[in-house]
């Protein structure tokens, strides 16, 4: 039986391919070889046969990982299972996951880099390991996709001091018809993962490579050589970091395979450019038309619009969505909108005529076959983009004017000067430069690239102190505090009266943060009283009892679940005695009175209609 979102992502689908074959036809592009779908359909569908179950992709705004603003990778949700936690789904899970990375913003405009990308993953958690998964891999490729063996190269571990060479994974890939030249070894830099925080799970990987030239394939594999394409990579988890910065052997050995949906997409097609996939091929269409400009020439800036608005669509439409701010993810966001205004400009268009939203419309078309949240939140996100369009709008008057004067009588406009207009403004240095040219100034742009460093290297600093610790490290007190704020969500819900619902949270080692749907601010009687029933409940020394089960049987059972996410058919339901009972992945104490004194600090708005608290164990 076919359900109404079924039937939508039918339609979509079918349109959608209608339009872009349309678009190839039109452009003289030849005809794909294979369709994101198919690609998408044939990894899953291989993965199953090998008997891993499909789950959701996890919401981009990550819950409980402040070592990240976002989801980085398939992985990162599974961090636990990774240790001694059972998933509830198996040993064997498998998905596309929707991802951002900003560390490498500044390669975003070349034909392989993203900000927003999907992440195809599949997972041994403690079952297969080494020798299985990279012929699950090898398979996978050359049967699957019959790309060519002589087209593919791999790179291993190089070893050091904390772990040795990694012949093993280089004698798999031999023994399945891999040319010795076609194996490199890199150092730590390269092929290691983790951990994620300061401690937890780790390992080396082996990354695979595809010649990606027209060019006769070179026969021994050079890393630095550009024309050898990275489409992904198995992380080998088989040790653990602790805190004194030792690596153990783990007794859970587990694979994490994560593989680049665009550019394997576009190497099975043929293409170096990921841009010219139907990904993306679209919007670049849709910036050819309204711009009056052609790609070819341009390459740069269009790939930048076209990333940097499919990323901000996807935050505004996630689960856990933020809007633009200047803090944390709404400060990336609008980083994103921002940007792609200012490349829209340098492109010739008038600040008043750009539109993002007929832009985020093609964005959501796009991907309605898969993420239908998308058409669900699309008002939302056309309201935020124009929003900030017209925030940044006055802000580059401004910039202007603050221009105008700094460029009066002057010969040279300072680094410092530069830096205050990129900053401040949301001038990039080459909209300076600009200006400037056309009042025959010079611009101190040494000094603004030192400026720059200097601020990059601050920000740098500070998001390592205030991002070192997380939940994904399992330490003993991020646990204690995860487990809290189950007691904490049932005590709102006693003490307010009403159906108070979790809207996200956010722990560290020193302090747990929790939001919840409440439409005022609460009362100093209000806080005393919750602060008390959690200490009672810690005061009964009850039991914490972890549970599998299928989710309609859970929510039948009265488990509570975080507003707005999407569960798994089968999940973990963790029970503290008679008082509080939640769908969670964990992990938590045994017995609730190892917690200690729970005690709230402060509590404020966070939007509108949610509030928050941020409390502590003592």
């Amino acid at each position: 039986m076919l359900f109404v979102s079924d039937l939508k992502r039918i339609v979509y689908y079918k349109v959608y391919t209608a339009i872009t074959n349309k678009i190839y036809k039109t452009n003289h592009i030849p005809t794909l070889k294979m369709k994101a779908n198919e690609l998408r359909q044939k990894y899953l569908e291989f993965f199953q046969s090998k008997g891993h179950v499909v789950i959701a992709s996890a919401p981009l705004i990550p819950e409980h990982d402040p070592t990240v603003l976002f989801t980085t990778a398939g992985m990162q949700p599974l961090v636990s299972f990774f240790l001694d936690n059972n998933h509830p789904l198996g040993e064997r899970v498998t998905n596309f996951q929707k991802c951002i990375r900003t560390g490498d913003i500044d390669e975003v405009g070349d034909a392989t880099h993203h900000t927003f990308f999907e992440m195809m993953g599949n997972w041994s958690l403690g079952d297969y390991f080494k020798k299985e998964a990279i012929e699950m891999t090898f398979e996978f490729l050359t049967k699957e996709l019959k790309l060519p063996v002589s087209h593919l190269a791999f790179t291993c571990f190089a070893g050091d001091d904390a772990a040795p060479k990694d012949e093993e994974a280089a004698r798999a890939w031999l023994s399945l018809g891999v040319s010795k030249e076609r194996i490199g070894f890199l150092g730590k830099e390269d092929n290691w993962w983790g951990p994620a925080g300061e401690t937890g799970p780790c390992g080396p990987s082996t990354e695979i490579y595809f010649w990606a030239s027209k060019d006769v394939p070179s026969e021994k594999f050079d890393v630095d050589d550009s024309r050898w394409v990275e489409i992904g990579n198995d992380v080998l988890i088989e040790y653990e970091k602790t805190k004194n910065g030792k690596f153990k052997q783990l007794k859970k050995k587990s694979i994490d395979f994560g593989g680049g949906f665009e550019r394997t997409l576009a190497v099975l097609n043929g293409l170096n450019d990921n841009y010219m996939t139907e990904l993306f091929l679209p919007l670049i269409k849709k910036i050819e038309k309204v711009t009056k400009k052609k790609y070819s020439g341009n390459e740069k800036s269009f790939r930048i619009i076209a990333d940097h608005v499919k990323a901000s669509v996807f935050i505004l439409g996630d689960e856990r969505a933020v809007v633009p701010s200047n803090v944390d993810q709404g400060y990336i966001l609008r980083r994103f909108i921002r940007r792609a205004i200012r490349h829209f400009r340098s492109l010739g268009l008038a600040i008043e005529k750009i539109d993002l939203t007929s832009l985020a419309e093609i964005v959501i078309f796009m991907y309605n076959q898969e993420y239908l949240l998308l058409e669900e939140k699309k008002d939302i996100i056309f309201e935020e983009l124009r929003k900030e369009q017209d925030k940044f709008k006055r802000t580059l008057e401004k910039g202007l004017n603050k221009f105008a004067k700094l460029a009066e009588n002057a010969k040279e406009i300072s680094g410092e000067d530069a830096f205050l207009l990129f900053q401040s403004y949301g001038f990039p240095i080459e909209m300076t430069e600009e200006l400037a040219a056309e009042k025959d100034i010079k611009v101190d742009v040494v000094g603004f690239n030192a400026e720059y460093e200097k601020h990059q290297e601050l920000s740098r600093i500070g998001a390592e102190k205030k991002f070192k610790g997380g939940l994904s490290d399992a330490s003993e007190e991020t646990t204690k505090l995860h487990t809290a704020t189950h007691l904490l969500n049932e005590a709102l819900r006693r003490v307010l009266k009403e159906d108070v619902k979790q809207r996200g949270s956010n722990i560290t080692a020193d302090r747990l943060r929790f939001d919840f749907n409440f439409d005022r601010k609460l009362t100093a009687e209000e806080l005393t009283a919750v602060e008390e029933e959690v200490n009672r409940v810690i005061s009964s020394g009850v039991p914490v009892v972890r549970e599998e089960m299928k989710l309609q049987d859970a929510l039948d059972s009265g488990a509570h679940g975080e507003f707005g996410a999407k569960y798994p058919e089968k999940v973990s339901v963790y029970t503290v005695g008679d008082y509080s009972k939640e769908i969670c992945m964990g992990p938590h104490v045994s017995n609730i009175s190892e917690l200690g004194v729970f005690k709230i600090k402060k509590e404020g708005s966070s939007s509108a209609g949610v509030r928050r608290i941020k409390a502590i164990l003592e």
